[in-house]
């Protein structure tokens, strides 16, 4: 919180002594202001702030501080819910050797189910992928590494198509076994 308050003074220096002139105002203030914006991380904070002095030209409220946190996901390398849902529906398989704009993204997919976003209508899905998407960029955004998928691997030694005359005689054998 003292990051934030310092880069409000010296960008807003003439507002933020108006409003936070008196010491005790000031310790009144940072503690309102962490009860506040307690649900985000400290980096994401700064970097929000560092956003809000570049684009307004008065002492940020904490409402804004708020909405600049919830909209910066780009600011961590991470899509927008809604692009990062549309990639998910849109990536083709398999999936692990897709690449992804963000892991994040992959592992939203994965934990909503591939399945259940292939078949199912939107206003069912998004909300599932979005809610398990806020999850994994809130870990992203507390410094967390996710996992990069692993692609499948190719087999060692490729098999080769069996020949006319192999084919005929697994088929026999299958017959065989099934009394055919």
């Amino acid at each position: 919180m003292n990051q934030l308050f310092a880069e409000f003074e010296l960008a807003y220096h003439n507002q933020y002594h108006k409003a936070y002139g008196d010491p005790d105002r000031l310790v009144l203030a940072k503690k309102y202001w962490l009860e506040c914006l307690a649900d985000f991380h400290p980096q994401q904070l700064v970097k929000a702030a560092r956003r809000l002095v570049k684009s307004q030209d008065y002492l940020p409220t904490i409402s804004a501080v708020i909405r600049t946190c919830e909209e910066s996901y780009g600011l961590f390398g991470l899509p927008s819910e809604r692009d990062a849902y549309n990639e998910a529906c849109r990536a083709p398989a398999p999936k692990a050797a897709y690449a992804w704009s963000h892991p994040a993204v992959y592992q939203a997919g994965k934990a909503t189910g591939w399945f259940f976003l292939a078949t199912e209508a939107e206003d069912k899905v998004f909300p599932v992928f979005a809610y398990y998407y806020r999850q994994l960029c809130q870990r992203v955004i507390r410094g967390e590494d996710l996992q990069e998928p692993v692609p499948p691997a190719l087999e060692k030694n490729p098999s080769r198509p069996l020949t006319f005359a192999e084919r005929e005689k697994k088929l026999a054998q299958l017959r065989a076994s099934l009394d055919i």
